[in-house]
């Protein structure tokens, strides 16, 4: 029987977000996340976390493009997930509002997609 595609979990995945559970600071979550992944992941994931944070704020997807660089076929598919996915993003950002976490506003990207 072969997995279905939203069949995502796995004992590896569980042992990433073991490991990730287990970290207890920042810099022990920075030099994780460094090790695991290349500097373009890291930057695709940021990007995606900032075009939540966005969506959230309620900017309309051609302004969340302009600031990110990301294109609106990616905004899309975020909102998506924002809106009918897992609760995931809902509850990250129900935690960063919690701790009154702030983040300052993404940067407004060059027309080829990078500052």
């Amino acid at each position: 029987m072969q997995p279905r595609p939203d069949d995502w979990r796995s004992p590896d995945t569980n042992a990433l977000l073991d490991a990730l559970l287990d970290l207890e600071s920042e810099a022990e979550a920075a030099a994780f996340m460094r090790d695991l992944c290349t500097l373009g992941e890291l930057r695709d994931l940021a990007q995606r976390w900032a075009v939540v944070r966005l969506l959230d704020d309620g900017l309309h997807y051609s302004d969340i493009s302009r600031r990110t660089g990301a294109s609106t076929a990616t905004i899309t598919r975020i909102a998506s997930w924002l809106n009918h996915g897992e609760g995931g993003y809902r509850a990250a950002l129900a935690k960063a509002r919690a701790r009154g976490t702030t983040y300052p506003e993404a940067p407004v990207h060059a027309a080829d997609g990078r500052t």
